[in-house]
């Protein structure tokens, strides 16, 4: 289901940056999929469930340009999260893979050409 208020990505350098996402996109993809695999079925349900957190937010009536809009759609929200459960004192794998599925969903927005929503940059 396409995002209605997706903006496309900027041609400069836009071919590259989009296989880039992409690139992105293939290598969180597997490593959920790997953490999944490893630690059972409440990591994958985390993974699922954060991949489809954009989807559950627009359901939910969530719209532009509101906080929780911009919230959803940030790289570096779900990329503190992985980077403080990998270093911090915290030990529950669902935690990292829904940091990962909310990554591989991001990731592949952008692959796509969606780009960031109207009123942000990444």
């Amino acid at each position: 289901m396409p995002d209605e208020v997706s903006q496309p990505v900027p041609e400069g350098g836009g071919r590259l940056r989009k296989i880039g996402w992409g690139a992105l996109t293939l290598f969180l993809a597997a490593f959920a999929i790997f953490e999944s695999v490893k630690y059972g079925w409440p990591t994958a349900v985390a993974t699922l469930l954060f991949f489809a957190l954009i989807d559950l937010a627009r359901l939910a009536g969530v719209r532009p340009p509101g906080v929780l809009y911009q919230a959803v759609h940030r790289v570096w929200i779900p990329l503190v999260v992985a980077v403080a459960y990998s270093f911090g004192p915290i030990v529950w794998p669902p935690l990292f893979t829904a940091a990962l599925g909310w990554l591989t969903r991001i990731a592949l927005e952008r692959a796509l050409g969606r780009g960031f929503p109207p009123t942000g940059g990444s």
